[in-house]
């Protein structure tokens, strides 16, 4: 109702107004003398208040409630929003640690596998350098047997060959005590150049 107030001296000052223009010769629209045209003015107002005080308590109150309840879904809106974000940030920060926790197990699960391939290859390495030094030592001793009996056969091989040549140059068979220093030195000579 006090919003109408401030249009009540407009509509006095209608008929002053209409008045004095009428005293000009002015606007025969608004010949406030004419009795149709103040019946006019009066339905107007009248139709004017009738709609003010409609829109008033009926119009305006369901326009403000609609915006109202539009205003309360959207910050329901933005507060779901701002909790699913915040939802989201925890559950990207909770990822992360879970990532880096991995991560951390991964390169100590990798560093504990490689030490202990390190372990089982330096064992391994360990048994097998034995078992080659085993067979090596083998070997030399297999090998410095058969020098052995190869140079006790050479020995005798020489011995024999070198009896066999005395005894068709000379015609005799040496003597066995002599040809074996001779046979000694001439085997050492050979092994040492």
């Amino acid at each position: 109702m006090p919003r109408f107030a401030a249009f009540v001296p407009v509509f006095a000052a209608l008929p002053t107004l209409a008045w004095a223009e009428e005293r000009k010769g002015g606007m025969p629209q608004l010949d406030f003398a004419d009795k149709l045209l103040l019946s006019q003015v009066v339905w107007l107002a009248i139709i004017f208040f009738a709609l003010y005080l409609l829109l008033a308590q009926w119009g305006l109150p369901r326009v403000a409630s609609v915006l109202d309840e539009r205003a309360r879904r959207i910050s329901g809106d933005l507060d779901a929003a701002h909790a699913a974000k915040q939802n989201a940030d925890d559950a990207l920060a909770e990822l992360n640690a879970a990532a880096r926790h991995a991560h951390d197990e991964a390169q100590k699960a990798i560093a504990s596998a490689t030490e202990r391939a390190k372990k089982e290859a330096l064992a391994q390495t360990s048994a097998l350098d034995a078992r080659l030094k085993a067979e090596l030592e083998a070997a030399e001793a297999r090998i410095k047997a058969a020098e052995q009996a190869a140079a006790g056969a050479l020995r005798e091989a020489a011995t024999e060959t070198a009896a066999t040549l005395i005894s068709r140059l000379t015609g005799r068979m040496p003597e066995g005590p002599a040809l074996g220093p001779a046979i000694e030195q001439a085997l050492a000579a050979r092994q040492a150049g």
